[in-house]
């Protein structure tokens, strides 16, 4: 049993309540407390040594990623981050020192988001150390933006560049807050998600609910300089163009739109955020499937990202 048929498992049937707007299967939980023009966003990530990093990493880079990665699920719904709770899962004869630097690393990212950090858990885990972080935030009340709301025709985007993130930018990633927030409030994206398990397998998340495909341009995808060079360096790495769509972790957002708007977005992006690349890398289909197109011609993708307990 993989992760996706493991949530499905455990999520069926689930309590809920009147104030529940967006439960299981989102990057956040939505909920509507009835505050004024604003929901609720509910987010809950762990790091797991062994996993998502290693003794290795600087402790600063671990605190940062385990924050950032909440961070970039309140961006995919297009919401402000207020404040966290963290629980610590300790081994024994761990060093206090590498604990506070992983709590400066999450301290410095979250200061530069005005999160606060309010609380949390400590307790003992003897198969190596675990950081979680609970978030809490919030999105207008009609701007938060969910995976569901692709349309066949609509353009398909993504910000920055993707693959390679294991040679370090999994650890130093900037979550896509501003851009998130901009784009809800100038263009309204139909659909977003942050790509945490591959541009591969994300995309699914998107296409299943409204029972969509997808047809990707290989050349338009924008494939990173780490990938590239860790494709030439060794003939058992993956090519470049698969990194970039099954690697994962690239912390990046994908996000659907009507494809009569991409010129104006491509054109307003450029002078908003001249620094973040943004590229259009396909259309979404009316039928189930995703396909590549590339100097190869058109084919069905069969690859897919990182899937937990696969």
């Amino acid at each position: 049993m993989n992760e996706f048929e493991l949530i499905r498992l455990l999520t069926r049937g689930l309590p809920t309540s009147p104030a529940v707007t967006v439960g299981p299967g989102d990057d956040c939980a939505v909920i509507d407390l009835s505050i004024p023009e604003r929901q609720l966003l509910l987010k809950t990530d762990a790091v797991v040594e062994g996993v998502h990093f290693t003794r290795e990493h600087a402790p600063e880079r671990v605190g940062h990623k385990a924050l950032g990665r909440c961070l970039s699920d309140i961006a995919a719904m297009a919401g402000d981050p207020v404040a966290a709770l963290v629980t610590l899962g300790l081994p024994p004869g761990f060093l206090p020192s590498y604990i506070e630097g992983i709590y400066a690393g999450m301290e410095r990212l979250a200061s530069r988001h005005g999160v606060a950090i309010v609380g949390g858990e400590t307790t003992t885990n003897p198969g190596g150390l675990l950081v979680s972080i609970s978030l809490l935030g919030t999105a207008p009340r009609d701007r938060y933006v969910t995976r569901v709301g692709a349309a066949p025709g609509d353009a398909l985007f993504v910000t920055g560049q993707l693959g390679g993130s294991i040679e370090g930018r999994h650890l130093d990633f900037e979550p896509r807050l501003a851009e998130a927030r901009w784009l809800a409030e100038h263009f309204r994206p139909g659909s977003m998600i942050d790509l945490s398990d591959g541009l591969a397998g994300d995309l699914g998340h998107l296409l299943r609910p409204g029972g969509l495909g997808a047809e990707l341009h290989g050349k338009a995808i924008p494939v990173s300089r780490e990938a590239r060079l860790r494709a030439k360096a060794s003939p058992s790495s993956k090519p470049a163009l698969l990194a970039a769509l099954t690697d994962g972790e690239d912390f990046e957002l994908l996000f659907t739109l009507p494809s009569r708007r991409a010129v104006a977005l491509l054109d307003a992006w450029k002078e908003r955020f001249p620094k973040v690349p943004l590229s259009c890398i396909g259309r979404i289909r009316p039928t189930p499937g995703i396909l590549l197109r590339d100097k190869h011609g058109t084919r069905e993708l069969q690859a897919h990202g990182y899937v937990h307990f696969a």
